[in-house]
C-alpha cells in the first residue's frame, strides 16, 4: 500500500501532508484578494470619490455573499464532489479580485466584491471538509489551524505590507491586476492533487470510514444539533468584531490615530502575525485542553486587547499598536476557527460536515460580517471612527455568553471524532 500510515491501516500521510499544504496556500491567496481592499482603500477614497460608509459597504457586501454561497456550496459539495466546486471557485475569485483594479466607481466595486464574495465562500467550507477528510484524527484540529492560517499570514499581514509598498511604485489598479496570478496557479495545482472523498483510502481502524465520508444526508439535518446552532449564533458577535477590526483598521490608523500610509501597513500586519498564530496555536491547545477551553481564552485575550486598544489615541506609539492587533488578530481568528470549523464538523456526522459548516459560516457571514462592517460604516461616518470600537467590544461579549452554552467535542474529552447528539 503506498504511503505512510500513523497508527491507521490506509491512512496516508502524505496525501495529508500534500492537501494541508496546498489548501493553506489557497486560502492565503483567498485571504490576499479579500483584504487588500483595507490597505489600499485610503488611496482608492481620492480616486473614486468614496467615504467611510462606502468602506463599509464594501466588506459588508462581500460578507453577505460570502455566506449565501457557503451555505450553498458547502452542500453541494456534500453531493456532487468537492473537485467540482472548489477549483472553479478558486478561478473565480482570483480574476474579481484582479478585475477590481479596472473598476471606475463605487458600483462596479461594489458588484465585483458581491461576485468575489460568492467564489470565496464557495471555497471556504468545502477546503475546510477536505482537510478533515486527509486529516489523522490526532491531527484534525491542528490540520484546520494550518489550513486557516495562512489567510492571517498572506492576508493580513504580508499582504498589507507587500501592497502599500507597491503603492510606491505601480498604482492600487495595478496591485489587484497582479492578484490574480497566484490563484490560478492554486486552482491547476489543486486539480492535479486534491482528491474525491470517496478515492481516499483508509482502513478499518481509521477515524473516519470512506462509506461515511459519501453519505448523503439533508443539508437541513444540521439544524438537529445544539451546538451548530449555537455556532452560527455565537459567530454574529464574533464576526462582527474580527470583520469591522479587518475592514476599518487601515483608515482608523491612518485617520484617527494619524499614521503614514507605509507605517499604517507595518502596523496593520500585527494583526495578521497575530491571526497567523492564534489559528494554529488555539486549535492545537484545544486537541490537548478541551474546545471551550480554548474558546474561552481567545475570548479573554481579545477583549483585554480591545479595552487597551480603546484607550490609544492620535501619537499612539506603533509598537504598542502592533502588539495589541496581534493580540486581537490572534484571539478573534481563533474563535473564528473553533466555530467555523473545528466544533461544527465534530458536532454533526462525517456526511454533513461541508453543509455544517458552510451554514455556520453563512449565518455568521451574512449577519456578522455583512451587517457588523456595514453598521462599523455608517457609525464612522455619523459618530467618528473611535465609536467603532464599541461595536467590537459588544459582539465579543455577546459570543463568549454564548459558547458557554455549547457541548465539548474534542476527542480527548469525548472519546470520539464526531458527537452527533442533539
Amino acid at each position: 500500500m503506498s504511503g505512510l500510515t500513523n497508527g491507521f491501516v490506509g491512512h496516508d500521510v502524505k496525501y495529508e501532508v500534500k492537501v494541508v499544504i496546498l489548501l493553506c496556500l489557497t486560502f492565503g491567496v483567498l485571504g490576499l484578494d479579500r483584504n487588500l481592499l483595507g490597505p489600499l482603500f485610503p488611496s482608492i477614497m481620492g480616486d473614486l470619490h468614496l467615504n467611510y460608509a462606502h468602506q463599509g459597504a464594501l466588506a459588508g457586501a462581500l460578507a453577505l455573499a460570502w455566506g449565501v454561497s457557503a451555505a450553498f456550496l458547502g452542500g453541494l459539495s456534500d453531493k456532487v464532489g468537492r473537485r467540482k466546486v472548489i477549483i472553479p471557485a478558486i478561478i473565480g475569485f482570483s480574476v474579481f479580485s484582479g478585475l477590481a483594479g479596472l473598476a471606475n466607481g463605487f458600483i462596479v466595486l461594489l458588484l465585483l466584491r458581491i461576485l468575489m464574495g460568492f467564489t470565496e465562500g464557495g471555497y471556504t467550507p468545502v477546503a475546510i471538509a477536505s482537510t478533515v477528510e486527509a486529516s489523522s484524527k490526532k491531527r484534525k484540529g491542528m490540520n484546520l489551524g494550518i489550513q486557516q492560517s495562512s489567510f492571517a499570514l498572506i492576508g493580513m499581514a504580508i499582504g498589507p505590507i507587500v501592497a502599500t509598498q507597491l503603492l510606491l511604485i505601480v498604482s492600487w489598479r495595478m496591485v489587484f491586476l497582479i492578484s490574480i496570478v497566484p490563484g490560478i496557479i492554486c486552482a491547476i495545482v489543486c486539480a492535479r492533487v486534491l482528491k474525491e472523498s470517496k478515492d481516499i483510502s483508509r482502513g478499518e481502524e481509521s477515524a473516519v470510514k470512506a462509506a461515511d465520508l459519501v453519505e448523503k444526508r439533508p443539508w437541513s439535518d444540521v439544524f438537529k444539533y445544539k451546538n451548530v446552532v449555537l455556532n452560527m449564533v455565537a459567530l454574529l458577535g464574533i464576526m462582527s468584531f474580527f470583520f469591522t477590526m479587518m475592514a476599518m483598521t487601515s483608515t482608523y490608523l491612518t485617520d484617527y490615530i494619524q499614521l503614514g500610509m507605509q507605517e499604517m501597513g507595518v502596523v496593520f500586519s500585527g494583526m495578521g502575525i497575530g491571526g497567523t498564530i492564534g489559528v494554529i496555536l488555539i486549535p492545537a491547545i484545544s486537541d490537548k485542553i478541551g474546545r471551550k477551553p480554548a474558546l474561552f481564552l481567545s475570548f479573554a485575550i481579545a477583549i483585554v486587547c480591545l479595552l487597551i486598544w480603546i484607550q490609544q489615541g492620535p501619537g499612539a506609539n506603533d509598537v504598542v499598536l502592533w502588539i495589541l492587533l496581534f493580540g486581537m488578530g490572534g484571539a478573534g481568528y481563533g474563535c473564528l476557527m473553533m466555530n467555523t470549523a473545528v466544533i461544527p464538523t465534530e458536532s454533526v456526522p462525517p456526511g454533513l460536515m461541508a453543509s455544517a459548516s458552510g451554514i455556520t459560516i453563512a449565518v455568521g457571514e451574512c449577519f456578522g460580517g455583512g451587517i457588523g462592517p456595514i453598521m462599523a460604516g455608517q457609525i464612522a461616518e455619523n459618530m467618528g471612527l473611535h465609536a467603532i470600537n464599541f461595536l467590537m467590544l459588544g459582539g465579543l461579549i455577546f459570543g463568549v455568553i454564548i459558547c458557554l452554552l455549547m457541548k465539548e467535542t474534542a476527542p480527548i474529552k469525548t472519546g470520539k471524532l464526531n458527537i452527533a447528539e442533539n
